[in-house]
């Protein structure tokens, strides 16, 4: 059965316990969090935001001999963060003459070609060329 008590006839001034004097501990993922939470949280996020490739991708960098310059692999983080912004989920990106699928969501390149193969892409939802 509901109270009838009126909002503005609300105590909102009830003590706020402070759950860290009493011994305990603020966790995340069931690990105890040290310092400053919010640096913590910061420092998780930054982490999440590194282009990750997949068994797939690296095989296929590998197989054809693709090897990404420093200023390629900024290219190709710049036009994944440039997909996100614009909310494609699977994306084309191309490098001067490299394609690379990333899944946006995970940040992660699924597969990449060179120009020396002919290329058809499905299930992509955007492309971007950088």
């Amino acid at each position: 059965m509901m109270n009838n008590i009126p909002m503005n006839k609300v105590n909102t001034t009830l003590p706020i316990p402070n759950r860290l004097s009493s011994g305990n501990t603020i966790t995340r993922n069931n690990k105890p969090i040290t310092g400053s939470p919010f640096l913590e949280i910061l420092k998780e996020k930054q982490a999440d935001t590194q282009l990750k490739f997949s068994k797939h991708a690296n095989e296929r960098l590998a197989s054809r001999n693709i090897d990404l310059t420093d200023e390629q692999y900024k290219r190709l983080e710049n036009g994944t963060k440039k997909a996100y912004e614009k909310g494609i989920k699977e994306s084309l990106v191309m490098v001067d003459d490299l394609a690379f699928i990333v899944n946006i969501k995970n940040n992660t390149v699924i597969t990449a070609v060179n120009d020396g193969e002919e290329k058809v892409f499905t299930n992509i939802d955007g492309a971007v060329i950088i």
